[in-house]
């Protein structure tokens, strides 16, 4: 076989063989084949698509490129939750933690970030002395003991996709389905998850812009992940705006703090709780979504979650004394306020240029090679129906220099839409897709 065989098949809409796609992933795993060629193949995949069978046949691949972690020993069920990628998006932070209080155990595998979209491994890593690099041996202990454990990908752990990962971001083919299918589902799988809850997000802060692609992300992941024996959720949620008020790394972590401690924005404590539901439905430690909604509350009200939470921090060697210390006050000193152009409604804040705007701030990467700043983001006094005079405080906006702000300032602006009328309510739930 010949690479650029492959590349031309796929570009001119043929299905390919799992011959072809091992002989892709292997190559490129091993380093037979180039960068070039692969990042042509992923743009011919993007426009192309791929069948059910040829992403079932990808997700499989992509897993056996490495080892698939052994949780024998732990005691289940074992469930973990997979946002697709928004602007303020922390739900796992809390959720984790949450759901694990009710006696699921979460096996959970993050990324950094991807785009104009925040990492969940960013964010952790702010915390002071915490790391996301643990083998084997530790994050099965850790989720022994704390019923829940936060890593990144190993070179060992689905290699394919650790290599395809960083790729996609750099070559615009991020967006696509199939690749988003294979990427998520080989992670999980390969993280010893028995059931899968996906938060697909759909608005103009995530990949998926239209309810429709998100849809179709969604029965995409459920299909494929049924397929190889999972129980699968797949709950679309709105990013029109950025999720709850804190958006940057350790702003991020103060507001799951926040949350852990029975406070938090309702939008986001909103989607934590149905996700957190859906989790214990899938590991059969809630009849139905009600049941799984008030347990979540529980362990929220009870101080058990939050307790998790620290446990976990110190285990994976953060200071957490430190973490409380710091709130309120890891902040850049390179600030500016946005302030309301106008009398009226918040109309939106949009979540994209919010999330553009924090790359330029340092929140998040240009390219995978960047480093990111712990104490920049933005922190949102008010949001959309939100009544404001000319010249109202809407939010404070923290960069890495003065250059940065410069910078970003013209998205951050645009973002903000004031107008004459109180906008109408949206749900945060769009639908929800299952197979259990």
């Amino acid at each position: 076989m010949r690479a650029v065989d492959i590349i031309m098949a796929k570009r001119d809409g043929r299905e390919l063989s799992r011959q072809e796609i091992e002989f892709m992933i292997s190559g490129y795993v091993s380093g037979d084949i180039p960068e070039y060629q692969v990042s042509s193949w992923l743009m011919a995949v993007f426009f192309r698509g791929m069948s059910f069978r040829e992403t079932a046949d990808l997700t499989d691949l992509m897993l056996r490129s490495g080892s698939v972690m052994n949780l024998a020993g732990v005691q289940g069920p074992f469930v973990d939750k997979h946002s697709t990628g928004g602007v303020g998006d922390k739900v796992s932070l809390v959720l984790a933690p949450m759901v694990a209080a009710c006696g699921v155990r979460v096996p959970m595998m993050s990324g950094r970030a991807l785009g104009h979209t925040g990492g969940t491994l960013d964010k952790l890593e702010s915390i002071p002395g915490y790391t996301t690099r643990l083998d084997e041996k530790s994050f099965r202990n850790y989720i022994a003991a704390d019923g829940f454990a936060m890593t990144g990908q190993t070179d060992a752990i689905v290699p394919a996709d650790k290599k395809l990962y960083s790729l996609r971001d750099v070559t615009a083919t991020v967006e696509s389905v199939p690749l988003i299918t294979a990427s998520i589902l080989s992670k999980k799988v390969a993280e010893g998850a028995q059931a899968l809850v996906f938060d697909v997000k759909s608005g103009p802060g995530a990949f998926m812009k239209t309810v429709d692609d998100a849809e179709r992300l969604a029965n995409s992941l459920v299909r494929t992940g049924q397929a190889m024996g999972k129980r699968i959720v797949g709950v679309i949620t709105d990013m029109t705006e950025p999720l709850g008020n804190m958006v940057g790394n350790f702003l991020e972590v103060e507001e799951t703090i926040d949350c852990l401690k029975g406070g938090g924005p309702a939008d986001l404590m909103d989607v934590t709780y149905r996700l957190g539901a859906w989790m214990l439905v899938a590991g059969g430690k809630a009849a139905d979504v009600a049941e799984g909604e008030s347990l979540c509350r529980k362990a929220i009200a009870s101080g058990a979650a939050w307790d998790l939470f620290v446990a976990n921090v110190r285990r994976q060697g953060g200071d957490a004394e430190r973490m409380e210390s710091l709130k309120g006050n890891y902040r850049s000193a390179h600030r500016r306020e946005l302030r309301a152009p106008a009398a009226g409604f918040i109309q939106g804040i949009d979540a994209f240029k919010i999330g553009l705007a924090g790359v330029y701030l340092g929140v998040g990467r240009n390219k995978t090679t960047d480093a990111v700043h712990p104490d920049v983001g933005f922190r949102f006094e008010r949001k959309k129906g939100y009544s404001v005079a000319a010249g109202d405080l809407v939010a404070e906006v923290w960069g890495k220099d003065a250059a940065s702000l410069d910078s970003a300032w013209p998205l951050i602006a645009e973002a903000l839409s004031v107008g004459p009328g109180k906008p109408a309510d949206t749900p945060l739930v769009i639908k929800e897709i299952t197979a259990l």
